[in-house]
């Protein structure tokens, strides 16, 4: 079972807005399709975020939430995942309630302050439908993700009883060394889920160096008490992920990560995307994991034991 790979979808994030993409999903309805629909092409987790359905805009609040948490519950059994990012405009307190809240299985978590820059996505997308769009992105030339010790250690002791365990979020090489920090201390728990994250404007590059590096960099920092997966940004999602497949580790596909399924294609669907990443590694010779699976790689704590 350790050669099986653990595909994540990540269906709607806080990066792309809805002027960027028809397919992304924006109401709690699109939302549950997009992940239910992900689950049945082989995603064994589904990464979450909300959005006002009117406006399309990222909304943390446990009760955009709670339509599409409860009906993905019923019709799939894929491990949900909620964010504790929400969106860089946010506060510590705002992020976190979600999965305060609900008790998932498993959280994000980014590992550390970092500038996060969306703003290049002007020179690609001019018209925007909603007044938010454009001011969120050109915004992100001058704003910083927030996430100190003080904020990491507040998120991981707040969700501790919980049971929830975390995607840690790694998006540079010094974030594996707090992820370290955070372990030497105790306060986080072995099995380190680690995604580590390439292509974000702030963060680390997308080149095959880069990726070596990170899985070199935390091969020696946790041996074998991490999963590894990987997500590549834009149009780097397919050929990281394939490296990651070869390389022993997991995926993560899904329209936050990348709108895209080809050179200037939109992807229609998350399990469009899941679809592909699944042919790479069924084309490696690998099999995908279930989410029984992957809750046994993972040690999660069942969903029988969430708070949804």
């Amino acid at each position: 079972m350790s050669r099986k790979v653990i595909i994540t979808c990540a269906v709607t994030g806080a990066i792309h807005t809805p002027s960027m993409s028809p397919h992304l999903p924006i109401t709690p309805e699109e939302i549950a399709e997009a992940a239910i629909g992900a689950a049945e092409a082989g995603a064994a987790v589904v990464h979450l975020h909300a959005r006002d359905p009117r406006t399309g805009k990222p909304d943390q609040s446990p009760e955009a939430f709670t339509p599409f948490l409860q009906v993905i519950k019923q019709r799939s059994n894929c491990v949900i995942n909620i964010t504790t990012g929400g969106s860089p405009t946010m506060t510590l307190e705002e992020r976190l309630r979600p999965a305060a809240h609900f008790k998932p299985e498993v959280a994000s978590l980014n590992m550390g302050t970092m500038n996060f820059g969306l703003y290049p996505m002007l020179n690609r997308f001019k018209d925007f439908k909603h007044d938010w769009e454009r001011p969120y992105l050109e915004g992100s030339r001058d704003r910083i993700f927030k996430n100190t010790f003080t904020d990491i250690e507040h998120i991981l002791t707040s969700c501790a009883e919980n049971g929830t365990r975390f995607e840690v979020e790694c998006y540079d090489i010094g974030h594996l060394y707090t992820l370290a920090h955070f372990a030497e201390r105790g306060v986080i728990k072995p099995p380190f889920f680690v995604q580590s994250v390439f292509g974000i404007l702030g963060g680390i590059g997308p080149h095959p160096e880069d990726v070596a590096h990170m899985k070199r960099t935390a091969d020696r920092l946790f041996g074998d008490q991490y999963r590894w997966s990987v997500l590549g940004a834009g149009r780097n999602q397919l050929p990281i992920a394939a490296m990651s497949a070869a390389m022993g580790g997991n995926v993560r596909v899904g329209l936050e990560d990348s709108l895209w399924i080809g050179a200037g294609k939109l992807a229609e669907s998350n399990a469009q995307q899941v679809r592909a990443v699944r042919q790479i590694i069924e084309g490696l010779g690998l099999e995908i994991a279930t989410p029984d699976e992957a809750r046994k790689t993972l040690e999660l704590k069942g969903g029988d034991r969430v708070g949804f």
